[in-house]
């Protein structure tokens, strides 16, 4: 592919979109709808698209706009679930893993090193569990033959190499500290944005700002949130991945929304980290506070597990008792504890577990959200919806799978076996392809093979160049490239997903003007 345009199959446009939501409601019948396009949906759109299936993939708002932005933007081996003895999600995570690091997502997801430090608040008890549960996690590698060289081996650290590797840390009383390394996505709203686009350029039609109104085993009752417009999408196979709001339009799916939040700070505040943090909850055997460095003046502090009851809001808010909480345990391993108008930011996200306990109130508290497993489930509904529910961003592809096996043997539609475990990425290729690029190197770990086209932009036309606001990396050509080439429809789509400037309001506040002007530019070189 030439480095300075995109693969015109890939791209996603307001005028794509026209065109293909009006051939979508055009009375024809598609083999498959999918409604929801976080990670999961989008992985269905690209799994179905793959093997042959005309599919037609709509979400209410914007790629990425639920669950999928607000991760801690890991890719989990699986760890945290050996200790609770689900050795098959366990494993199916660190398969997974690898499957994005070796093969379909190496420019998006790369090893991230963690410091356990070793301070007077972790006793020798707690620090030889959590080497055992390291090494454990690397026989999880292994299992899943996930190389060496991609994932290095834990190891102890002494108390200078702690000091080095996490310099903020309180160094009284501090004995060492426990390496250890996971996967890490650069975006997970990017990598909704490249399953998106790939499953467009296998012909699936992505379709945002498209609201179903209404939901059978036949497709849906639709309406274009752009024009107040409805129609019909007709389809032969209908899978739900709306996540948290699965049971809205499917009755009978029960789900216990777990709330994990987030704090941003100025990168600044905690100083060079070289590596994450692994922070102790006291009183936890098998938890743990992240700091998790971004690579763009930003770290994010997480994260929480909390039940959420009532109404699903569309972006669930912050509560104060989570940022103190987390204030909290992070000040525990600092010299000096972060103040609470330190905190620039705050996300949260809603992890769609599905409520499999039967609790109904009778007797008895309901598990922990924390406690209820992250395995996912395939349910079929009477009329021949297929609903994917629960597990997490790490097996998004897994989960997709699973979902478009079960629905086109519940709808008798021919299908060959799924072949996304080694289907690349728009933008993947090998670590050393990559290294050779042309391009900055935070471009390359953001748009791969894509890199040097997004560049191009902006050596073409040096006002492109210029970052969107002072201190902080995006530059306008990126936010140009997003309204060609991957969908973003409005201020809000280029802010808050395609770029992450808005989970700082005041940085959200000051981008504005650019992204506005960036949107009329690209409206006025393309229709």
């Amino acid at each position: 592919m030439s480095h300075t345009r995109a693969d015109a199959g890939s791209s996603l446009s307001a005028h794509r979109r026209r065109r293909e939501l009006a051939e979508a409601a055009d009375r024809r019948v598609a083999d498959v709808l999918v409604v929801g396009l976080g990670a999961t949906g989008a992985g269905v759109a690209l799994d179905a698209a793959a093997r042959g299936l005309d599919v037609v993939a709509v979400d209410a708002h914007d790629l990425a706009f639920g669950t999928s932005r607000w991760s801690s933007k890991l890719i989990h081996g699986g760890l945290r679930y050996l200790a609770s003895a689900q050795f098959d999600v366990a494993h199916e995570s660190a398969v997974e893993r690898g499957v994005l690091m070796t093969r379909t997502a190496p420019h998006l997801v790369a090893a991230q090193p963690f410091v356990l430090p070793l301070t007077p608040l972790v006793s020798r008890a707690q620090a030889s569990l959590a080497w055992a549960g390291f090494r454990a996690g690397d026989m999880l590698r292994l299992a899943a033959r996930t190389p060496r060289q991609v994932l290095a081996a834990p190891r102890r650290l002494s108390a200078a190499e702690a000091r080095h590797l996490a310099p903020s840390v309180r160094t009284a009383g501090l004995r060492g500290g426990l390496l250890s390394w996971d996967g890490k996505v650069t975006d997970d709203a990017r990598l909704v944005t490249a399953l998106a686009r790939t499953a467009a350029a296998r012909g699936a039609r992505v379709l945002t700002r498209v609201r179903v109104l209404e939901l059978t085993g036949a497709g849906a009752r639709i309406r274009d949130e752009l024009t107040g417009e409805e129609g019909e999408i007709r389809a032969r196979a209908v899978i739900n991945a709306t996540g948290v709001w699965g049971g809205d339009l499917v009755e009978g799916i029960r789900i216990r929304p777990s709330r994990g939040t987030h704090l941003v700070l100025r990168s600044e505040r905690l100083g060079t980290l070289p590596a994450g943090l692994h922070i102790p909850v006291p009183g936890e055997t098998n938890r743990f506070v992240l700091v998790l460095p971004q690579g763009d003046g930003r770290v994010y502090v997480g994260l929480t597990d909390e039940p959420v009851e009532g109404g699903i809001p569309d972006v669930p808010d912050v509560p104060e008792s989570d940022i103190g909480f987390l204030l909290d345990v992070l000040g525990s391993v600092l010299d000096t504890p972060v103040a609470r108008d330190e905190v620039v930011g705050a996300f949260a996200g809603l992890r769609p577990l599905l409520d499999a306990s039967g609790h109904d109130g009778s007797g008895g508290a309901p598990a922990r959200t924390s406690d209820i497993s992250r395995r996912h489930a395939v349910l079929t509904s009477p009329d021949g919806i297929t609903t994917i529910v629960g597990g997490k961003l790490t097996t998004y592809r897994r989960m997709a799978q699973d979902a478009v096996d079960a629905a086109t043997a519940a709808r008798g539609l021919p299908a060959a076996p799924s072949p996304t475990a080694a289907l690349p990425l728009v933008g993947a290729a090998a670590p050393a392809r990559l290294r050779t690029l042309s391009a900055p190197r935070r471009l390359v770990r953001r748009y791969g093979t894509e890199a040097g086209a997004v560049h191009a932009l902006a050596t073409e036309d040096p006002a492109l160049a210029r970052p969107v606001l002072p201190g902080h990396p995006v530059t306008r050509a990126e936010l140009l490239w997003a309204v060609r080439h991957e969908g973003a429809l409005d201020e809000s789509d280029l802010l808050d997903r395609r770029t992450r400037i808005g989970l700082v309001p005041q940085d959200r506040a000051e981008a504005l003007p650019a992204a506005r002007e960036m949107l009329s530019e690209a409206t006025a070189v393309r229709p």
